[in-house]
């Protein structure tokens, strides 16, 4: 190549690499931002508002077939501002108690911005025990559908189950969506009073794994547990994903469904870095028995970015 050529050349690499690299960035493929270098956010929970991901998210809880993982014990930590003065507690897991997955209720899907990142938050939930704190909350629901309900206050009492993320039949999310999602932890309280809503719903399957399922009534009746968010051994948690998970308070309600015309068979495989070294697990559903649906509590309600 002659000189000439080679300064041609050059002109071009140094207009195109830059020009391509903008292009990119506005696509939203790479986060180029300084706060991504130092946080290791990416574009996933950076753009998810976390009104938006806690008040649609709807969790349908199935009763599981009986399985027992290996002794697991795990340091648990409060996440959310309104129980930052609860003291972290060793719990171990032990039987499997539900599966927990997404669905929307009376046909209102959730938002373009959360419906990805929704659809994937499956949580198997096993039997814990722990410190009785008997906190006195008051509770508003956040979804469209059930918003119009009065604020109650109730007693979070004594740890119960803990709801660690984990995925169905190998049907992995997308990173960006892993990265978000793996870090739902849920310490799920028996609180009292626990009173019928008295409500009749129309639920539907979200995850990939289940949306052939039919849609179906359930009708919702007593209060059972508040499940809340928590950080496991002291993990590290990305600032923007933090941002999100700590939102995270579900209300579980008892419902009475059909059962699935069939029993399902699933293989949940843990996604929390602190769980990953557990074996996969076989998990046999049909009969839901509850309602995990979205609550702020003490009038903390999520921010909207």
């Amino acid at each position: 190549m002659t000189s000439t050529g080679r300064r041609t050349w050059a002109r071009v690499w140094t207009t195109a690499v830059p020009l391509a690299l903008a292009v990119v960035a506005t696509l939203g493929l790479v986060d180029t931002s300084a706060s991504a270098g130092r946080t290791g956010a990416g574009v996933a929970a950076a753009g998810v508002s976390p009104f938006n991901f806690v008040s649609y998210l709807d969790l349908e809880c199935f009763k599981t077939s009986p399985y027992t993982p290996p002794v697991t014990t795990v340091l648990t930590r409060h996440l959310n501002p309104v129980l930052a003065g609860l003291p972290a507690e060793n719990v171990t897991l032990g039987a499997r108690q539900q599966l927990c997955v997404p669905v929307a209720k009376n046909g209102v899907t959730p938002p373009a911005d959360v419906l990805g990142f929704i659809r994937f938050v499956d949580l198997s939930c096993y039997a814990i025990s722990g410190i009785t704190v008997n906190k006195t909350l008051t509770l508003t629901h956040l979804n469209p559908v059930l918003k119009a309900l009065p604020v109650r206050t109730i007693t979070m009492v004594t740890p119960q189950q803990l709801c660690v993320p984990v995925v169905k039949n190998n049907a992995f999310p997308p990173a960006d969506v892993l990265r978000l999602v793996q870090y739902i932890d849920l310490k799920c309280y028996l609180e009292q009073p626990q009173t019928s809503l008295g409500i009749s719903l129309r639920l539907s399957h979200l995850n990939p794994v289940l949306a052939g399922l039919a849609v179906h009534t359930a009708s919702v009746t007593f209060n059972r547990q508040l499940c809340v968010p928590v950080q496991k051994n002291n993990q590290v948690i990305p600032d923007d994903v933090l941002n999100v998970v700590r939102w995270v308070d579900l209300e579980k309600f008892d419902i009475v469904t059909p059962a699935l015309t069939s029993p399902v068979t699933l293989t949940l495989t843990h996604i929390n870095p602190a769980l990953t070294g557990l074996p996969v697990e076989t998990a046999v559903i049909q009969t839901s028995e509850q309602l995990a649906v979205p609550v702020a509590k003490n009038g903390a309600i999520p921010p909207t970015a």
